[in-house]
């Protein structure tokens, strides 16, 4: 049959209106337990209700990001189901629409939403998280250590509330852990410059910096040598891998400068070469998610009615979403190819539903 354009937009309206009630719900009871919690692990330090609320916030987008495929998964059945049962789906069947013409719209529709998600949503969510993220560190954990890549080398900054020490290193091994040509600088409190300490390296052990060929100066600006040199630490080796920037808070658009520059200075890059890979397979994420939906709700009276068509759609997407979990564990530990585990979940399911809608079509 030829296409229709207006049956083409009505049944896209359809799938969008869906999603957008699905996603709604989702984001309405992910920030109210996101308060709930926040507000139970800031009961002891005092934080301002307002403060609790602005965290909620911004941390809101990244857990809409990671809610979006199953609000594509059920906003589908939910569109399906309402096309069900008032009977315009056998109406559109009756007039000789297949059903992957049927689908067209959802996937289409689907496929754009992953588009815009990756280049415009995934930015700002990111920008967002970041400033969580300073927030959780002052009101929650409390933490004054930082780190920060960039191409003239590594920044690192330590200390607590009496002093703090900003090291830069312009070589990085053994994922942080190691540090060539160190320089750090020493201040008190109210910013009082208190020395600079220049060394050839830095090794970090239990509670302090062993530096080798450390020039050591005061405020006064005379360096005294040191072959070997212990520069007092509270970081430990976890810590240093734990200020690693969350891949979630880097732009789309800024992380492939990102993992070269990590790459450069010396840190495996593996968790954002892997979640980069993800955010470019999203699009097909989503269109798997409307081949899963369909599968389910398209004869929602052979499946036994809404209650088991949802059962049957949560623990499809469970299912991915535990799929998906396993191949980044993969990916991330190498014994998979980053772009392998980021794609298979989202080829899987768009294998398992397109072979269900093959046989609820033609079998």
């Amino acid at each position: 049959m030829m296409w229709s354009w207006t049956l083409f937009r009505y049944l896209g309206r359809q799938f969008i209106v869906g999603v957008g009630t699905v996603y709604a719900g989702f984001l309405f009871l992910a920030l109210s337990i996101d308060i709930v919690g926040l507000a139970d692990h800031t009961a002891a330090k005092h934080v301002p209700t307002g403060v609790v609320i602005a965290m909620a916030l911004l941390q809101l987008p990244d857990l809409g990001l990671k809610l979006m495929s199953f609000a594509v998964l059920l906003g589908g059945v939910f569109a399906f189901v309402r096309l069900s049962r008032s009977q315009e789906l056998i109406a559109i069947r009756a007039a000789g629409v297949s059903a992957w013409d049927l689908l067209a719209p959802s996937l289409a529709v689907a496929v754009a939403l992953g588009v815009f998600t990756v280049m415009a949503l995934t930015p700002l969510t990111s920008r967002m998280l970041v400033q969580y993220s300073e927030m959780e560190a002052k009101y929650i954990r409390g933490q004054a250590s930082q780190l920060a890549i960039s191409r003239n080398g590594l920044w690192l900054r330590q200390g607590d509330t009496h002093s703090q020490s900003v090291i830069h290193a312009l070589r990085v091994s053994n994922q942080g852990l190691r540090l060539e040509d160190v320089i750090v600088f020493h201040y008190g409190q109210n910013d009082r410059f208190l020395g600079r300490i220049d060394a050839r390296s830095a090794v970090l052990e239990t509670g302090a910096w062993t530096m080798r060929d450390a020039w050591v100066s005061g405020p006064e600006g005379k360096a005294i040598y040191h072959p070997a040199y212990s520069f007092e630490t509270t970081l430990t080796p976890a810590q240093i891998q734990e200020s690693f920037a969350s891949p979630a808070t880097i732009s789309f658009w800024d992380l492939p400068n990102f993992i070269a520059t990590a790459r450069k200075a010396g840190f495996s890059a593996v968790r954002y070469v892997l979640y980069f890979d993800s955010l470019l397979v999203m699009p097909a994420m989503f269109a798997a998610m409307v081949f899963m939906a369909a599968s389910f709700s398209l004869r929602l009276a052979r499946m036994g009615g809404l209650l088991r068509v949802i059962l049957y759609s949560a623990l499809a997407g469970f299912g991915v979403y535990f799929f998906a979990n396993v191949t980044e564990a993969l990916g991330e530990s190498g014994i998979l190819p980053t772009a392998l585990a980021a794609s298979a979940p989202a080829a899987a399911a768009i294998l398992l539903g397109m072979t269900l809608v093959f046989h609820q079509e033609d079998g």
